[in-house]
């Protein structure tokens, strides 16, 4: 039952061949007998979650189930969860009780999706390997001594291994394509502004979207259609028609054609990732597409522009958590200074503290111009470049990430080789399109991510070929040994 389809749960549910209540508690249980080695779980939400599933029975003896009434899925402890701790993977927000739910959680509820918990995250999703979390770091399922990629590994990790069919992501630089490559499975990030941002903590407000991890792309389409659309709450919603993404993922991709960008098929590329990724091209041309090479000039300048324009947003962001009106306080504080100084200083990890300091750095007097300004003049480049592409081009494809994943530890003190293992994926989040990894094959038992790009509002396209893609490929369908067992 842990490998079946969206689909298949949900003919399963409606058939009576087993319960909602039956289906969480499978899963609950796989939670509890995987997750010890994984770490990708920080909160159990049981008891509520098989009264949710309970309501959801009475949805499907009703006649009232959509595809996802019934069905299981997982949180990144990034998204507000009403009555349930909202920790963003850090000390500051250990003891936070969210008092609202998210819209996009707000959305999958009311869908009929049983929460059955929150997943493990970099610290206030700063990272790209899930180990500066305050709960200590995720490891993959593929390799346990590997790292499961960030910020949302937990999401990905318990996904692969089959914790449970869906979960939740949020991507600012990659945070969902890259960890996605690393574990395995599908994850999108759709448009900036596709899905509502209210209740998602903010990291760089520019930047962040919340997306869906699955093991397939017809399940993350399913997941993303009940999370997307406007709302009111949020200033960055737009206001806009979601198209009928399962609609679309049956089209023949025949005459598309299919942009391969010179700069991310460069020697930076492992051999081995580079090979893989030409064989899943050759399995889309086969298809009908047609390939063309394009260039993308100012790509390479992505990762300096990324890391003055999303420190300096969180160094904006984050300076409500000052040990005042809620989230973690120091003991007995002096004097307000103390207060905030020492609240901040305890409360706040490592990397998150490198960020603040940057981002006040380069937003100050002296130095907004030469920094934030110019970043984001290159900011506007990188969008004008995908903007002649996509004149020419319907998808854009190259690897997700320039390697497989690494060895936890391996670059958790050297700050910009970490950084640069989101060199594929960061200029998607500049220019606010859509984007989304699929499993194309493993390197060294690894697994291999192909990264997908769509112009704006896109994400039925991108989703069609990832989903023809998957009709003639089973990588998808892979699970990491020790987790096939009921």
């Amino acid at each position: 039952m842990y490998n079946q389809s969206l689909k298949q749960l949900s003919t399963g549910l409606r058939n009576k061949a087993f319960s909602s209540v039956e289906l969480s508690h499978y899963f609950l249980q796989r939670i509890k007998r995987f997750d010890g080695d994984l770490n990708s779980v920080i909160t159990l939400n049981e008891e509520a979650a098989l009264q949710s599933a309970a309501q959801a029975d009475k949805s499907i003896s009703m006649g009232e189930a959509g595809l996802l009434t019934g069905i299981p899925l997982l949180h990144k402890d990034i998204f507000c969860t009403e009555g349930l701790r909202t920790s963003c993977g850090s000390k500051m927000l250990d003891n936070f009780i969210a008092p609202y739910n998210a819209t996009a959680v707000e959305k999958l509820a009311q869908a009929g999706a049983v929460m059955l918990g929150k997943t493990n995250m970099d610290e206030f999703a700063m990272g790209s390997s899930n180990e500066t979390s305050f709960y200590g770091g995720v490891k993959n399922p593929w390799n346990l001594q590997t790292v499961p990629g960030g910020s949302s590994g937990g999401s990905a990790a318990a996904v692969a291994a089959r914790l449970a069919p869906l979960a939740s992501g949020t991507d600012t630089g990659g945070s969902i394509r890259q960890p996605a490559a690393f574990c395995g499975i599908t994850g999108i990030k759709p448009t900036y502004g596709r899905v509502s941002r209210y209740g998602m903590i903010a990291f760089a407000s520019s930047l962040d979207q919340g997306g869906a991890m699955a093991k397939s792309a017809e399940d993350a389409a399913i997941m993303l259609q009940s999370m997307s659309g406007f709302d009111e709450k949020d200033s960055t919603s737009v206001d806009r028609p979601v198209d009928d993404l399962l609609a679309h993922l049956d089209r023949p991709i025949k005459g598309l054609t299919i942009g391969l960008p010179k700069e991310f098929f460069s020697d930076d590329l492992d051999a081995g990732i580079a090979e893989k990724i030409e064989q899943a091209i050759d399995a889309i041309k086969s298809a009908g597409a047609t390939i063309k090479e394009i260039s993308l000039p100012n790509i390479n300048l992505s990762v300096p522009a990324y890391y003055v324009v999303a420190p300096a947003e969180c160094s904006a962001n984050l300076s409500r958590f000052d040990g005042v009106r809620f989230g973690y306080r120091c003991e007995e504080p002096k004097d307000l200074e103390d207060l905030y100084k020492r609240s901040r200083g305890e409360g706040f990890g490592d990397e998150v503290k490198r960020r603040i300091m940057i981002g006040a750095y380069v937003l100050s007097a002296g130095y907004y111009d030469a920094y934030y300004k110019k970043a984001q003049q290159v900011r506007r480049l990188i969008q004008q470049d995908f903007a002649r592409a996509f004149k020419d081009v319907d998808i854009i494809a190259s690897a997700t990430a320039p390697s497989v994943a690494f060895a936890a530890g391996e670059k958790k003190d050297d700050p910009v080789s970490m950084y640069l293992s989101d060199i594929f994926t960061i200029g998607v989040n500049l220019a606010g399109l859509p984007g989304m990894s699929v499993p194309c094959g493993f390197v060294d038992d690894k697994p291999v991510g192909l990264q997908l790009i769509g112009n704006y509002f896109e994400e039925a396209r991108l989703l069609n070929v990832a989903h023809q893609y998957q009709q003639l490929t089973d990588w998808h369908l892979r699970v990491p040994a020790g987790y096939e067992q009921e």
